[in-house]
């Protein structure tokens, strides 16, 4: 390989390690409340089968609170796990829990 091969090779690796950032630009503690659809989920326990997914929106305009969403939907319930508790002694225990859903959000 000649020198202008290796400096180009160089140059592309930088720029794709660079590129493979894991920043979160976007994420914010505070809603802008001038104008923005703020958003929570949360999933509740509903029984052995079935658990509730619980949309939250609210629409602020004007940094005024100008409608509130809520939607609820009833999903199946993912089971019981197994694992480790601690009280506020900080004795351990093996108890059995019900799993709880992993909440991913895709913003277009």
């Amino acid at each position: 390989m000649n020198k202008k091969s290796v400096l180009f090779l160089a140059f592309v690796g930088i720029i794709l390690f660079s590129a493979c950032k894991d920043e979160k630009e976007d994420i914010t503690n505070d809603v802008d409340r001038s104008g923005a659809v703020e958003t929570s989920v949360t999933v509740t326990h509903l029984n052995d089968s079935s658990d509730v997914l619980i949309t939250k929106h609210i629409v602020w305009k004007n940094y005024t609170s100008f409608k509130t969403i809520y939607t609820h939907d009833t999903i199946p319930a993912l089971g019981y796990e197994n694992t480790t508790g601690e009280n506020v002694e900080g004795e351990t225990k093996d108890v059995r829990v019900k799993k709880d859903y992993e909440i991913f959000i895709t913003v277009k």
